[in-house]
């Protein structure tokens, strides 16, 4: 859903982060296999796709599954412009420099750090 220049940023800064858009495995799969990869790799997954992906947070909690955690982008919080990409990389900077765990199961919204 993002670009892969956000991934390449924060690796720059020393982050372990891949994205979607640069995994030809990934790319074009459904969401619930993307969620699936995600959980199976133990990997957060950032997304901005909160219709489709808070129902699947829910469906993994109602089955008693867990995956490794869901970082939540609102549009209305990051508006989808020429700033977006920056703004979205400094947030996930600014949450990944906290040392704060997202935990097993969590899902949060990102907030502007």
């Amino acid at each position: 859903m993002f670009s892969d220049n956000i991934a390449q940023q924060l690796r720059v800064s020393g982050y372990d982060v891949t994205a979607v858009v640069a995994d030809a495995a990934l790319v074009g799969l459904p969401d619930e296999q993307i969620l699936a990869h995600a959980a199976a790799t133990g990997r957060v997954l950032v997304t901005s796709n909160i219709k489709d992906f808070v129902p699947l947070d829910g469906r993994y909690r109602a089955a008693g599954q867990s995956h490794a955690g869901l970082v939540l982008v609102s549009t209305k919080t990051f508006l989808r412009n020429l700033g977006f990409t920056a703004a979205v990389t400094s947030a996930l900077a600014a949450l990944l420099r906290t040392g704060a765990k997202i935990e097993p199961g969590q899902a949060q919204f990102l907030t502007r750090g």
